[in-house]
């Protein structure tokens, strides 16, 4: 039996609430990372309960959507864009020069968890970039500048 208020009990209810909504699945996840910060596997196991899935159903999703994270991201966190689009006005250039001022490459969180650096393949400002996010916050036409300080 779950005990009330506990973190099972949350994550069930967070699926349960979007069992009958069209997406309700990716809704649901999307939830549990707004919640708890990351997927753990037994959040999957638990929304493939509640949806009637498996759990390689859900981790298929899962590792699909890259806004699903299954590890917790740094205090600070910061997406920049590899897109054609963005790589064509220095988005590469912007990624490796932040990269080094963070001390971090992609996909890395800081020894200390104060941030987090990770790609993303098109945040949808392919007319100001190079684009990125910082805490999913919107930086358009991205400096190294502004994702660091």
């Amino acid at each position: 039996m779950l005990e009330p208020g506990s973190e099972e009990t949350r994550v069930r209810d967070i699926a349960t609430v979007r069992v009958d909504q069209i997406g309700g699945t990716i809704a649901a996840l999307s939830d549990v990372v707004r919640t708890f910060g990351h997927i753990e596997r037994r959040h999957m196991e638990i929304v493939a309960d509640v949806f009637n899935l498996t759990v390689a159903e859900i981790r298929g999703i899962v590792s699909f959507y890259s806004d699903l994270r299954t590890e917790p991201t740094g205090k600070r966190h910061i997406r920049i864009c590899q897109a054609e689009a963005c790589q064509s006005v220095g988005g590469r250039e912007l990624t490796a020069a932040t990269a080094s001022r963070l001390g971090i490459g992609l996909g890395e969180t800081a020894a200390d968890g104060s941030v987090s650096l990770e790609a993303v393949y098109c945040l949808g400002l392919c007319t100001s970039g190079p684009s990125a996010t910082v805490d999913g916050r919107a930086v358009p036409f991205a400096t190294v500048e502004a994702l660091t300080e």
